[in-house]
């Protein structure tokens, strides 16, 4: 799989960004990331992971999009 870039329309679409603390998003709070979020396949993965909403990318596990969902 591949990075996610950004400038993609997939990642614009969803406010994707690599590091989240750069977010300025409505939706974003402290402390939420990739690595937490329900969506990245596998927390394991410390640096970049697959997420469910972009199947076949791998996200930054210190990103952040609107889709973020708290991990339990």
């Amino acid at each position: 799989a591949e990075k996610l870039e950004e400038s993609s329309a997939e990642a614009k679409a969803l406010s994707y960004v690599h590091d989240a603390t750069t977010s300025g998003h409505d939706s974003y709070q402290e402390g939420q990331k990739c690595i937490n979020c329900l969506l990245y396949t596998d927390p394991s993965q410390e640096e970049w992971g697959g997420c469910a909403v972009f199947p076949g990318k791998l996200v930054n596990a210190n990103g952040w999009c609107t889709a973020y969902v708290a991990r339990g």
